[in-house]
């Protein structure tokens, strides 16, 4: 079972991470596109923005892709879960822990899968096992 599960988180985290890469590295799906992202960075402190916006965006598109396939899923996994972690402390901590306050829940329960792949690693079910 424990296969099975891991198939089925690196699926979901997959899923997500690849269509919010998509969002800020393109604009699709309603995203703001790789300037829109860059601009956001840069009113929250970051720079270089554009180097921060084509990191992350890339970090999340290349990351889902390769938790979708089970391909360096523990390198993946971490490197998502740094983003979370830059996230909640930069943005999202200062307000709260609930989502519809801008709080970290959303950034802790996807560090947390994180954390419990690069422990897992990618089970049976991968491209690369």
């Amino acid at each position: 079972m424990k296969d099975w599960a891991g198939l089925i988180l690196r699926i979901c985290l997959g899923i997500v991470f690849v269509g919010h890469g998509l969002q800020k590295a393109f604009g699709l799906f309603g995203g703001p596109g790789i300037n829109g992202f860059s601009e956001a960075l840069f009113a929250m402190g970051f720079k270089p923005a554009i180097f921060w916006a084509y990191l992350a965006a890339y970090v999340e598109l290349i990351g889902g892709l390769l938790l979708l396939l089970g391909i360096f899923t523990r390198a993946a996994a971490a490197f998502i879960l740094i983003l979370m972690v830059v996230a909640a402390l930069k943005v999202h901590i200062a307000k709260g822990f609930f989502l519809q306050s801008g709080g970290f829940e959303y950034t802790f329960v996807i560090a947390c899968a994180c954390l419990a792949l690069i422990l897992m690693g990618p089970g049976r079910f991968a491209v690369k096992r």
